[in-house]
């Protein structure tokens, strides 16, 4: 594993917030699934993801000091528009995999998010005139439990705890999707909450 923070410096660096888009699973699925693997997300270098800030991303849009005056009120009020005909849905996530950066609970169905996604990247793109790349370029729902932070010298230790200590799948129902500006600090991601948007709000 290399370090997550190393690939993502030369595109957001620590310190700056960036417009985000996220999955917030119910507190009590973070909470219990970080507790979970406490033993495993310890081990230098990975850093654990605290519950307040497990998270499945589904849109990484631009620096919020390059968003213009409006901008995010825009993008708001268009997903409350387009969400506002669909449905929540269940997505269930799954024993982490011992990725190339973190450690990812993988999360299936995986249609359901990515018709957000596209919807997301979509409604971005309008307001901003696409002036931001597409991150990422393909979604798969996942939720990071544990970032490196430098290279794991043994993958297959973590993968022997894996073995033993993996939990059953945990499912919580997909009903709202949260805009935030978010930060890094190359240990830790946190963000300040911009707005809610919920699934299926129409009369």
């Amino acid at each position: 594993m290399d370090s997550f923070f190393d690939r993502v410096r030369h595109r957001w660096p620590a310190g700056r917030e960036d417009l985000h888009l996220h999955i917030l699973p119910p507190p009590e699925i973070s909470t219990a699934l970080v507790a979970h693997y406490r033993e495993l997300t310890h081990r230098e270098p990975l850093v654990p993801v605290k519950p307040e800030w497990f998270h499945v991303t589904l849109l990484h849009s631009g620096p919020m000091d390059q968003l213009r005056f409006g901008e995010v009120e825009a993008i708001t009020d268009r997903l409350h528009q387009r969400f506002a005909q669909t449905d929540p849905f269940t997505l269930t996530l799954h024993w982490p995999n011992v990725g190339n950066v973190a450690l990812e609970c993988p999360g299936t169905p995986g249609e359901p998010s990515r018709r957000l996604w596209q919807a997301c990247a979509e409604e971005v793109g309008a307001v901003t005139a696409g002036r931001f790349p597409l991150v990422p370029t393909v979604h798969y729902p996942h939720a990071t439990i544990a970032y490196s932070t430098g290279p794991v010298p043994d993958r297959a230790e973590l993968k022997a705890w894996l073995s033993d200590h993996g939990a059953e799948p945990v499912t919580f129902t997909a009903e709202r999707i949260a805009v935030v500006a978010q930060s890094h600090d190359e240990r830790e991601i946190t963000w300040r909450p911009l707005a809610e948007v919920k699934l299926g709000t129409a009369a």
